[in-house]
């Protein structure tokens, strides 16, 4: 006889960060608490520094005090560009979750993908735009 389990499927709401080579998945779940985990971590062991806790915590700021369980998978990067990622993870989640977030959201600035990119190097170059030292003889 096969046993059908039953789970409890709670709601969450998914996103995905972008910025340099960094990609953040992240999902919010409504909770009493906030709480972030990224990478299997708490957040302050993974972004030790104020700045990189209050970049994750600017957007969560606009939400109205709605608290979330914020479970992060982030990969590439540096851990600034992994923070910015994650932000606009957490962004990108919160107007699925309430669309009227969207205004004030877009005026700070967290849905804007940042589009910079490392730029290639050329050949016959030393790097994407340093020449080599010139001689006159």
């Amino acid at each position: 006889m096969a046993e059908t389990k039953t789970k409890k499927k709670s709601k969450y709401f998914e996103a995905v960060g972008r910025r340099k080579n960094s990609i953040a998945r992240v999902r919010l779940t409504p909770a009493s608490s906030n709480s972030y985990t990224v990478n299997n971590k708490k957040f302050n062991e993974y972004f030790p520094t104020d700045e990189l806790q209050h970049i994750l915590a600017e957007a969560l700021e606009k939400s109205g005090g709605k608290k979330f369980n914020i479970n992060a998978l982030i990969t590439g990067g540096g851990v600034h560009a992994q923070a910015e990622a994650m932000r606009l993870g957490i962004s990108r989640a919160l107007v699925s979750f309430d669309s009227e977030l969207r205004g004030e959201l877009k005026r700070s600035g967290y849905l804007k993908r940042d589009p910079r990119i490392k730029e290639r190097k050329k050949f016959g170059l030393k790097k994407a735009r340093k020449s080599p030292q010139w001689s006159k003889r």
